[in-house]
């Protein structure tokens, strides 16, 4: 352990050393990698997961780049994936880091997600938090999923025996999905929401503080309050 580098974390009481150990045993795979994704990958690298595994088959675009800060003008056309792992490799280089660039399917997300430990959903999109819920749980497997649009964001952790996303929404909100494309959103929105998916996944692996189970944060940008929808 490179106790110097990590040594803000190791500082923190109830963290320490332990914590610490933890994380650098751990594996996170995060599916998307766009305004969410980029943050919660970004301090999950920085914080000193071992293992991350980025998945998005998409490219960066120019309309990305008001949100999508870890890329540039530069790299619009490159695949988000691979471009995000480069640059979180510069960020860490001691921890391992793979892209895979390609659209996730039901069965394809059962086999990618087998062998890590926490799963990260920052789709954006219905369908794919359904799928990311139905995989979990057929593995056992913890995960946070959020969502932004406009001023608004939200955000649930569930662990295994704890509420899922289909109890939230139990029927598919995909009749009232609405595309940032077309319903707009405001950068700094997703980094909030993302900065908190990357502090769920690191209170998980480390066994510290108080997870977002059972209930989902509501953030409302516009007015800056923060509201929760308990289930249990």
């Amino acid at each position: 352990m490179d106790r110097q580098r990590y040594s803000r974390n190791i500082s923190v009481e109830g963290f320490g050393e332990e914590g610490q150990r933890r994380l650098l045993e751990s594996s996170v795979l995060v599916l998307g990698c766009g305004a969410l994704g980029s943050v919660v990958a970004a301090y999950l690298a920085g914080a000193g997961i071992g293992h991350l595994t980025l998945v998005d088959f998409d490219t960066i675009d120019i309309t990305n780049l008001q949100r999508q800060i870890l890329y540039t003008e530069q790299e619009a056309g490159a695949y988000k994936a691979t471009t995000l792992a480069d640059r979180l490799t510069r960020l860490n280089s001691s921890i391992k880091i793979d892209a895979i660039r390609e659209f996730v399917t039901p069965a394809k997300a059962r086999e990618l997600f087998k062998g890590h430990d926490f799963i990260v959903d920052a789709s954006d999109n219905p369908d794919t938090k359904y799928m990311i819920d139905d995989a979990c749980h057929e593995l056992g497997l913890p995960y946070t999923i959020a969502g932004v649009l406009g001023m608004n964001g939200q955000i649930m952790t569930h662990v295994p025996g704890s509420a899922r996303y289909c109890d939230f929404f139990p029927e598919s909100a995909g009749a009232g999905y609405t595309p940032c494309s077309i319903g707009g959103i405001l950068g700094p929105l997703p980094g909030i929401i993302g900065s908190i998916q990357a502090l769920e996944a690191i209170k998980y692996l480390s066994h510290t503080g108080t997870l977002l189970t059972d209930r989902i944060l509501i953030v409302d940008g516009r007015d800056l309050h923060f509201n929760e929808v308990r289930l249990r």
